[in-house]
């Protein structure tokens, strides 16, 4: 069984009112009728349909304070609680303590030792390289980890031939925001479909969506709602185009686009949302009740039980 894992960040299950939580706000089609006329929202949980389940998860495991990314993404990767390990939730991007859980442990690295194939179907164009290589940006939790097992990130050339996605799914950001005017730009619904085609090459691949984040920390109710009806048509792709061999998780690191009231994270749990095979999901999210049960349930499923 392969997993494809699209990392959400920044999406809690809120409350039912479109006044301040965008994803009760947008039209979101394909999500509805995935979960039989429910949302992504705290009323909808939990859910087992004809092809998917949809769990609340806990992004705080048990450490007071509110999550961040560096470690919620962190525990995501690993299966351990970071955060209970160093005392604190800790981000944006990793310090040191964090930094040193995502050496050997993480997904990644621990798929490449039992020779499975894997990666991170972002591109990154050449700005972000210059950046890590100047020392003026460092890697967050999940490039760190990709980098650190061996695995090197997309760059401009395997987007514009076609092996990985851009940030936005479509390729539209790339051609607007960082001037290659000669950008293919996708329908979200074609960019839905060419993620599982990637992914069908992969045991394990993970794509990171960071927008939502980014509109709930701006406050900003248009862009959020126009990320999460832009997510659906992806999904109507993924739907399409995904087989029984494929296994779709939909989860994030904490919340905070469901609450536009406030520019910080909130302590909402995630929803841990799972496509594919009824068999497979029901032994996945057995006994899923934090982030820290992710890692282990795809490293599990992926290993064919090991």
């Amino acid at each position: 069984m392969r997993v494809l894992f699209i990392f959400l960040d920044g999406i809690g299950l809120g409350e039912n009112n479109p006044e301040t939580n965008p994803l009760a706000r947008a039209k979101m089609p394909n999500l509805n009728a995935l979960l039989d006329g429910r949302s992504l929202l705290k009323e909808s949980v939990p859910f087992v349909g004809e092809r998917a389940t949809m769990l609340a998860i806990d992004p705080s495991v048990g450490v007071d304070g509110l999550p961040q990314s560096a470690t919620g993404q962190a525990m995501l990767l690993t299966g351990v609680n970071v955060s209970a390990e160093i005392g604190y939730h800790y981000g944006p991007k990793p310090n040191t303590e964090v930094a040193a859980h995502l050496i050997n442990g993480t997904l990644f690295s621990r798929f490449v030792r039992a020779g499975k194939k894997t990666t991170l179907l972002n591109a990154y164009p050449p700005r972000y390289f210059e950046g890590i290589d100047s020392g003026k940006r460092n890697y967050s939790s999940i490039p760190m980890a990709v980098t650190n097992a061996g695995i090197e990130l997309f760059k401009q050339e395997d987007f514009m031939d076609g092996r990985a996605l851009s940030a936005d799914f479509t390729g539209e950001g790339w051609r607007t925001f960082l001037g290659f005017p000669d950008t293919k730009v996708m329908k979200p619904h074609q960019a839905g479909r060419k993620l599982v085609s990637l992914a069908m090459d992969y045991d394990f691949s993970l794509f990171e969506y960071w927008a939502s984040d980014y509109a709930g920390h701006k406050q900003d109710m248009d862009n959020a709602v126009m990320q999460m009806e832009l997510f659906d048509g992806v999904l109507g792709g993924v739907l399409e185009e995904m087989s029984d061999e494929l296994l779709v998780l939909i989860t994030s690191d904490h919340g905070n686009m469901e609450d536009m009231s406030t520019r910080r994270h909130t302590d909402a749990s995630v929803p841990a949302l799972v496509i594919g095979d009824r068999k497979a999901r029901n032994e996945f999210t057995r006994e899923m009740k934090g982030i820290t049960d992710i890692a282990p349930s795809i490293f599990r499923l992926v290993n064919g039980g090991d």
